[in-house]
């Protein structure tokens, strides 16, 4: 099953509080910390939220 590596660009500060507790929920603290999850339905679901504060690349 492949995987994403999600990697936090902007802050999540100032931002809805939904958007701040998916962006800890996923494990990403700073800027530039970044994440090995599971190409799933959740995890695409949390990241249709905060789009625009990550990066996402598939990885094998």
């Amino acid at each position: 099953m492949a995987q994403l590596k999600i990697t936090l660009t902007h802050s999540a500060e100032h931002r809805l509080p939904k958007q701040r507790k998916i962006v800890k929920a996923l494990g990403l603290g700073r800027i530039n910390s970044t994440v090995v999850k599971p190409d799933n339905e959740a995890t695409r679901g949390a990241l249709f939220h905060i789009a625009h504060l990550v990066k996402v690349e598939q990885v094998k």
